[in-house]
C-alpha cells in the first residue's frame, strides 16, 4: 500500500470546513489520488516478488523482463578481468574460484568495481566473511573526480556479521548512510549464517530496490521521491577499513551473476 499517498488523501479529507462545502469534487480527487500510480515510475504500488525456489544456474525461468539465459557472469572464476580497485588498497585476489579480499592496516574502505555500469537488474552472489569484519556489495554506485576526490558512493547490500545482524540491509555509501536497516525484522536478521557461505540477492527495478538473504526477504526500499537517486552505476565488492589492525580480516565472494531487466 502507498501509505504516503493514503496520508495525503486523509489530510485532504480532514481540512477545515464542512463536508458539504468539500462536496463530491474532493471525494472524486481523493479517489483519483489513490487510483493513479505515483509519477515518475513510482514503486509503492508494486506487489512484492517472492524469493525464488533455488534452481540450476542455467535455468531459463523468467524473471520479469529478463531470464536466466540473459545472465552476465561478472566473475570468470579465474581472474579479476573486468574489475578495477578504487578507494583504499586492500588486497584482492582469486583463490579457489572466489574473489578474496583482505584488509591492510591504515587503509580506508576499498572497492573492487566492475568496469561495466548497470541500471535495472537482478544480482545474485555468495559470500563468506570473518566474524570481526564488515563488508558489502555495492550496486548502482559511482566514483567521479568532482565528488570527494573520487570517493565511491552509492547503494550497498550490507554484510554485517556482528551481533547487530543487519546483513541484507541497504546502506548508501558516501552519502545518506542507512536507508533500510533490519532493526525491526527478526526473520531477516536470523537468516545470516556465520562463518559459512551465504547467498545474497538484489533486485533493482526503477525506483524500487529489494534484497534477500538466503532467500529470506530483507529490505524493500522505494526511492521514487528522491530526485538525485542513482539509477545506474557499477557493482563493487567492499573491504572495510580496519584502522591500524595488522592481522588481516577476510571476506570472500563467488557466483556473481547479474540478469539485466531492461
Amino acid at each position: 500500500m502507498d501509505h504516503g499517498r493514503a496520508r495525503r488523501v486523509d489530510a485532504a479529507l480532514k481540512r477545515p470546513g464542512s463536508a458539504k462545502r468539500r462536496g463530491l469534487g474532493s471525494v472524486f480527487l481523493a479517489v483519483l489520488a489513490i487510483a493513479l500510480p505515483p509519477l515518475g515510475g513510482g514503486c509503492a504500488a508494486t506487489e512484492p516478488t517472492p524469493a525464488p525456489t533455488p534452481s540450476p544456474a542455467r535455468s531459463t525461468a523468467p524473471t520479469a523482463t529478463g531470464t536466466a539465459a540473459d545472465a552476465i557472469e561478472l566473475f570468470d572464476g579465474k581472474t579479476l578481468a573486468g574489475w578495477t580497485r578504487r578507494g583504499g588498497e586492500a588486497e584482492y585476489r582469486v583463490e579457489d574460484g572466489a574473489i578474496v579480499g583482505r584488509t591492510r592496516p591504515g587503509q580506508r574502505n576499498s572497492f573492487l568495481c566492475t568496469d561495466r555500469l548497470f541500471a535495472d537488474f537482478e544480482l545474485t552472489f555468495e559470500f563468506q566473511i570473518d566474524d570481526e569484519a564488515n563488508s558489502g556489495v555495492q550496486f548502482r554506485s559511482r566514483s567521479v573526480p568532482e565528488y570527494r576526490k573520487g570517493q565511491v558512493y552509492g547503494y550497498q547490500f550490507e554484510i554485517d556479521p556482528s551481533a547487530r545482524a543487519w546483513t541484507g540491509g541497504i546502506y548508501e555509501e558516501g552519502r545518506r548512510g542507512w536507508l533500510a536497516n533490519l532493526a525491526g525484522d527478526a526473520a531477516a536478521r536470523a537468516a545470516f549464517r556465520p562463518r559459512a557461505w551465504n547467498r545474497g540477492r538484489v533486485r533493482a527495478e526503477g525506483a524500487r530496490i529489494r534484497t534477500w538473504l538466503n532467500d529470506v526477504p530483507a529490505a524493500d526500499l522505494c526511492e521514487d521521491l528522491v530526485p538525485d537517486a542513482i539509477r545506474e552505476g557499477f557493482i563493487a565488492l567492499q573491504v572495510h577499513g580496519v584502522g591500524e589492525r595488522a592481522e588481516p580480516l577476510v571476506v570472500r565472494w563467488r557466483s556473481l551473476r547479474l540478469i539485466p531487466l531492461r
